[in-house]
Parts: C-alpha cells; structure tokens; sequence
C-alpha cells in the first residue's frame, strides 16, 4: 500500500504523461537521446528499468536484452507502451510497480537501470536498497542523473530553483544522490557530462 507521499508522485505523474514528452524536448534530442544511447547499447542478459516512465529509454535496449521495466503511474506506462508497439520488441515487458517495493527475488537482473528517477521519488535510498537487492552479485546498477553540485554558486542556484522544478515538474534539482548512493551502501563511479558536474552517468555495485 502506498503512503501519502508516494501516491502524490503517482497522481502528479498521472498528469505529467500526456505533456511528459514534450518537457526538454530540444535538449532530449540534442543531448539526452545520446546519452541514453550511450548508457544501453551494450546490455546483456536480463535488465530491469526503475521508472520507464513514458519510455524515452526503449527504443536503445540491445534486442539480446530481455527488459522489464516499471513505473509508478498507469499513465505513463501506458504511454511506454505505445512506443513498445512500434518497436515491436517482444523481450520488453512493462509493468505497474513501486520501486521503492519491487516485487522480485534477490539477486534477479544482470543489470538495474535508472534514468532521471532518483530526483523524483520520494525515498531515494530505499529505492538504492530494493536495486541493489534485485541486482545479481557481480551486476552493475547505471544511472543517469542529476544532481547537487559541489561548485558554491550553482548550488546556490539549485536551491533557489529547487522549490519551483519541484511543484511543476516533481523533481528536485538539488538532490545529493551520490551520498544516497553511499548509504544505501553501493560502490560507485561516475563521470560528469555537463554543467560542471550537475549531470552524472553513475554505474554502482554491491560492495
């Protein structure tokens, strides 16, 4: 069952999904799409997205890579689903789930992979913890985000802003994911790909 906060991020999604796609979307075509291409060209074996949303990920997984992918908001899986339509790719399967609660067995994916989410849920590290749980022992867990920075002006930025992306959009431009990543007691790596080091590709493992 869900709690207060979490089913405000469902509802707030839920709205999200029929404008969701058009939020960024001069800077998904220029920067983000090669990310994402960048992050999943080379999966293997089985994958499990946390927080699909409307699919931007999709059309980049290896068609070797079994998927599945979860979100919070029936809406927005819906909309995933209709691009799963056009790529025709029978080894991706959605499903509505919380993550913070996944509903699988230990140690189940090769790979665990999350994209611009950690800033949106409401407990990030348990969402660390149930990915880290789910990912086999010598799997890797690979983010996309983006998040605090430790350059004085721009933090102070993050946080001027942060009260406004927050109510529009359901994210937090100021979330310190690096140190959630260490508490929920994951080793990571990370290089910094744009504004300073606001956006990160992280790749974490079990310690």
């Amino acid at each position: 069952m869900l709690d207060k906060k979490t089913k405000k991020v469902q509802k707030r999604y839920d709205r999200f999904s029929y404008f969701y796609d058009w939020i960024e979307e001069d800077f998904e075509k220029r920067t983000l799409d090669k990310w994402r291409k960048n992050l999943l060209k080379n999966l293997r074996g089985s994958v499990l997205e946390i927080g699909v949303g409307t699919g931007k990920n999709l059309k980049y997984y290896p068609k070797n890579a079994k998927v599945i992918g979860i979100d919070l908001s029936a809406k927005m899986i819906a909309k995933a689903k209709e691009k799963l339509k056009i790529l025709n790719n029978k080894k991706i399967k959605l499903i509505g789930m919380d993550a913070q609660n996944l509903k699988f067995n230990d140690e189940s994916f090769d790979y665990v992979v999350c994209t611009f989410v950690l800033c949106s849920v409401p407990y990030p590290v348990k969402v660390l913890k149930e990915m880290k749980r789910v990912v086999k022992k010598n799997g890797k867990i690979l983010m996309l985000e983006h998040t605090k920075s430790r350059h004085f002006l721009i933090k102070i930025l993050q946080h001027i802003h942060n009260p406004l992306t927050r109510f529009l959009f359901g994210f937090n431009v100021n979330r310190d994911t690096l140190e959630n990543i260490k508490k929920a007691g994951l080793d990571y790596k990370y290089k910094n790909l744009a504004f300073f080091d606001v956006f990160k590709k992280i790749e974490a493992r079990k310690q």
